[in-house]
């Protein structure tokens, strides 16, 4: 490769005190969801925490992205402009949009970057939303190598860097093309308000009615992990690497945070031409691994095309990893086999007869006898132990579990009253201070030497850090200098350095949209093109779309319609595949969920279509209250 490119860790910040933790497990930047329209509705912040967030992020180099990625009402889009502006104030670097009327409001020049669920999964996509403005586009999950590939060679790396998600929870659908919340509850995932119903137990019949299977979580994927993937997406043009996971806890953010910081870290320093985009090196109290916080098993899903193991169909809760097997139960004392040694406070799950996931913390250990805090409900001899909650290791997280330092160097020269000392971080920035003092001559040079390096290279109490080594002393002598005059020199430098890091700090530049106007790849939108406001159809008329159909929020939608699309195929999951099997048609399925053991359908069944050339499953189905639909049984 010709020149140095950067590449960003991005993770999610719940509220304040995760994205602290983000930035201090070695992100490079992370987004978070303001007062309102993120599109995870129960992960909003105020904006005096976000600029809390903003400066401390930006102490380090790294970026904070305001998540307003909802589509909005016309009567909203007044208030996401001072939204807007609150950020811009606060220090927000880039906003993270999907509603393309934001793009004809009198906005402040703040960066604009492209949500997943702009659906951007072709070349031509995602050169319409550089030219338009994006200065940075998430990639659909779904994409393989060759695709991510295709569209970094119809984009402009100067111009607009291509994202990706790593890690977290896999949305079964594309992307903003899921509308099945909304259809069956009125809980729209485009307005971040998702029932999640892929998560939900389903029953499925093939076209003649055999059932093929019942109860099971057939919409549930495993979560994401491209770990073993890294240095081939940045191969193929990827610079931002996202982790999913607004609404997980702290642990996870800190777990896997810093699990992704030492992989990328480890490509980038065997390879010259990598770069980071934010300063400072963190260093970790706890030895990071992804599979003890929050997962339901992990799969790269078709970053190398498609292959199975992908669902999550027993369970969609995190189940942990097995530890061992049952040999006896009494009361709340267990007996059991474990290829590993167990703790009080672990957190152990088990599958009962019917299926369901069940657990229990333990409180004491005795050798191969559990004692379990509850009664465990469906356990029984012979049954597979997991643990979900490993108490050592939360406990490690749950305290200081990381300490993010940018390196220094020192210089101290004698000044014309005294002396002079300059630091310069690993950016180059440099600041100086000055110490008016008399310099006396030492009587042990050599020692005051290393007393000198010593004392200037103390900076435990700040963000930076430096070795004696890093210490040059270029004075005429070693002189002797008290060590509390000293301290106060160090100290006068640091702050200054501070202040001109805060000064360098510069806003990433909004992108100018090209002249005449990108024209958008088709020119019609159906229901999926997530138009819900007179803004957007002006944005898309003005790039050359002639018709363009509401949004399905609009609720005009009132016959069948794909309320979902999906590359994960239950009929490729159940060896059903045409590709796998000759002789067998891609007909229609029947999805239906079921209520208790009464059999009652809770919902009307829904019909999967399969588009085997695009090899995608659409969901079927028809809006609560639309024309033809069935009443809807209580919950």
């Amino acid at each position: 490769m010709s020149h140095a490119f950067a590449l960003e860790l991005l993770a999610p910040a719940r509220n304040l005190e995760s994205g602290i933790a983000a930035i201090e497990h070695g992100a490079d930047a992370v987004y978070i969801g303001g007062p309102s329209f993120g599109a995870r509705a129960s992960a909003g912040n105020s904006m005096a925490d976000i600029a809390a967030l903003a400066a401390h992020a930006h102490r380090y180099s790294a970026r904070v992205l305001l998540a307003l990625n909802t589509i909005l009402r016309d009567d909203e889009l007044e208030q996401a402009r001072k939204v807007v502006v609150q950020a811009y104030e606060a220090g927000v670097d880039a906003l993270i949009v999907q509603d393309m009327g934001l793009l004809e409001l009198d906005l402040p020049p703040i960066q604009l970057h492209a949500s997943t669920q702009c659906d951007i999964r072709t070349p031509a996509k995602a050169r319409f939303l550089q030219d338009v403005g994006f200065s940075q586009i998430v990639l659909a999950r779904e994409l393989d190598l060759r695709q991510i590939r295709a569209i970094a060679d119809a984009t402009d790396r100067e111009r607009c860097a291509l994202e990706f998600f790593i890690h977290g929870a896999l949305c079964v659908s594309y992307s903003g093309q899921c509308t099945i919340s909304h259809a069956f509850t009125g809980r729209s995932a485009n307005r971040g308000e998702c029932a999640q119903m892929c998560r939900l137990p389903w029953s499925l019949k093939d076209a003649d009615g055999t059932p093929v299977a019942e109860r099971r979580h057939l919409l549930s994927l495993k979560d994401n992990d491209q770990t073993a993937n890294l240095a081939a997406l940045i191969d193929a043009g990827v610079r931002s690497f996202k982790i999913e996971g607004r609404l997980k806890d702290l642990a996870y953010v800190k777990n896997v945070t810093a699990h992704y910081r030492q992989e990328l870290d480890r490509i980038r320093e065997a390879r010259p031409e990598l770069a980071r985009s934010s300063a400072g090196r963190s260093t970790f109290a706890f030895a990071p691994r992804p599979e003890k916080t929050f997962n339901r098993g992990s799969t790269d899903y078709f970053v190398n095309g498609r292959h199975g193991d992908i669902e999550s169909f027993e369970s969609p809760k995190f189940v942990g990893a097995p530890i061992g097997r049952v040999l006896g139960v009494s009361g709340r004392f267990v007996t059991v086999e474990a290829g590993e040694p167990l703790a009080n406070g672990d957190g152990l799950a088990w599958f009962n007869a019917a299926g369901e996931l069940q657990g229990a913390r333990v409180n004491r250990v005795d050798g191969d006898r559990l004692q379990l805090v509850d009664l465990p409900q469906g356990l029984v001899s012979g049954a597979t132990l997991y643990r979900n909650v490993d108490h050592a290791f939360e406990k490690q997280l749950a305290g200081k579990s990381a300490e993010r330092r940018v390196q220094v160097g020192l210089r101290l020269a004698d000044a014309a009253d005294g002396l002079a000392l300059t630091i310069t971080d690993e950016t180059g920035i440099a600041a100086t201070a000055t110490l008016a003092c008399d310099r006396a001559e030492a009587r042990d040079p050599l020692r005051a030497q290393a007393t000198l390096r010593d004392s200037l290279s103390k900076l435990g109490g700040t963000m930076f850090a430096a070795a004696p080594d890093d210490v040059a002393i270029d004075t005429a002598r070693p002189w002797f200098v008290p060590v509390g005059q000293l301290n106060a020199l160090r100290r006068a430098a640091v702050e200054a350095l501070l202040a001109a890091r805060a000064a360098a700090w510069q806003r990433p530049p909004r992108a100018v949209p090209v002249d005449p106007p990108a024209r958008y790849p088709d020119t019609s939108l159906n229901y999926l093109g997530n138009v819900f406001n007179a803004r957007a159809r002006e944005f898309y008329r003005k790039h050359g779309v002639e018709l363009i159909a509401d949004a399905f929020e609009a609720n005009h939608e009132d016959g069948l319609v794909s309320l979902m699309i999906s590359k994960h195929c239950l009929r490729y999951s159940f060896n059903l595949c045409p590709k796998q099997v000759k002789g067998i048609r891609p007909d229609p399925m029947t999805l239906w969920q079921e209520r208790g053991e009464d059999g009652r359908v809770v919902r009307e069944p829904l019909t999967l279509r399969f588009d085997c050339k695009q090899c995608e499953m659409h969901v079927v189905g028809r809006r609560v209250g639309g024309k033809g639909s069935r009443p809807q049984l209580s919950d």
